[in-house]
């Protein structure tokens, strides 16, 4: 089988990261972030271990300086609440990423996502994070690479029972029918996401990279199990987004860069497997694999381990297409 990027550990969280995320839900979750004490603060504290009359006395106090602060400034308000919710969130997807819980990963992310546009109305960052990003593709990577596998299985059980005229068939192609609907869900989902959410002309070339990347992957899952007209539809759509990502990371991304690696890794592999461009698939890696070799030495220690990690994916895939091509 062929191995691309998504199927790999570009998007794996350090033990670091997964060890943290304990400490910093605890950091953010219980009061928001800390701020100077103010008076409705006091007051809540003193009401929380006070007996009668001093408790109601208390919070009462606190309620009042509550409601006062709340509709002095009504825009820092909303602002803050924004921004403890994302963090909210983003924790919780990395929660729902260690308990495997993927589909609620996707809901959490989705989320995030969605507040980009929100961050940057109230004086926040206008894109993901780079953590942000990871977690966004580990989530629908994982939901989506579950229902390729299943397909894969059910069409290879399916070419079998025809073959034995087993009367079965039906059923098969039902049940086919069934994960091939969820497929096709999760991908118009995360691609609306894309196109109404994160894709932007002011984006940085690595975000911008990553997200037509992504576009260009998720029309590729769907063009590989689809028929005609809509099989063309999406190989010319996937073919589209990653000539847009090459073109930008190319001019601007270093060739051992981990995500113009990978946008090389997956490419190819569309090249050869949607598109039967096996030469042009060659080509491609072999050029991607040569001039981040060329490069090597520049590498930093944080991106050396992901780089190479690709790098060894392409060439992997190199020597089972020629291969593939001396036995034809």
């Amino acid at each position: 089988m062929l191995v691309s990027a998504d199927a790999e550990a570009r998007d794996r969280r350090s033990l670091q990261d997964r060890t943290s995320v304990s400490a910093e839900f605890n950091r953010t979750n219980a009061d928001g972030p800390r701020a100077p004490s103010a008076p409705h603060s006091d007051h809540r504290y003193l009401a929380e271990f006070a007996t009668e009359p001093e408790k109601k006395e208390n919070a009462d106090k606190a309620s009042e300086s509550y409601q006062t602060a709340m509709s002095s400034s009504p825009a820092t308000s909303d602002a803050m609440c924004d921004e403890i919710g994302h963090e909210k969130n983003v924790y919780m997807a990395k929660l729902a990423e260690q308990a495997e819980r993927y589909e609620e990963m996707v809901e959490y992310m989705k989320k995030v996502a969605k507040t980009v546009g929100q961050k940057e109305n109230t004086g926040g960052p206008p894109d993901l994070t780079l953590e942000e990003r990871n977690l966004l593709s580990v989530a629908y990577k994982n939901v989506v690479g579950a229902r390729r596998a299943s397909l894969r299985i059910i069409t290879s059980i399916e070419q079998r029972e025809l073959t034995k005229e087993t009367g079965n068939h039906p059923q098969i192609a039902g049940y086919k029918m069934k994960v091939e609907e969820e497929l096709k869900n999760i991908c118009a989902d995360i691609l609306e996401l894309l196109k109404d959410h994160l894709i932007k002309p002011e984006l940085t070339s690595e975000p911008n990279v990553f997200y037509c990347k992504m576009q260009a992957d998720y029309h590729r899952y769907l063009a590989e199990f689809a028929t005609e007209p809509e099989k063309k539809e999406n190989a010319d759509k996937a073919s589209e987004s990653y000539q847009t990502a090459m073109s930008c990371a190319e001019e601007e991304l270093a060739s051992t860069h981990p995500i113009r690696l990978g946008l090389a890794l997956n490419y190819s592999v569309f090249l050869y497997e949607v598109n039967n461009q096996q030469g042009e698939a060659c080509k491609l890696a072999k050029s991607a694999f040569d001039a981040a070799i060329a490069e090597l030495d520049k590498l930093d220690e944080e991106s050396y381990k992901d780089s190479t990690l690709i790098m060894q994916l392409l060439r992997d895939n190199l020597t089972l297409w020629t291969s593939e091509d001396q036995n034809e």
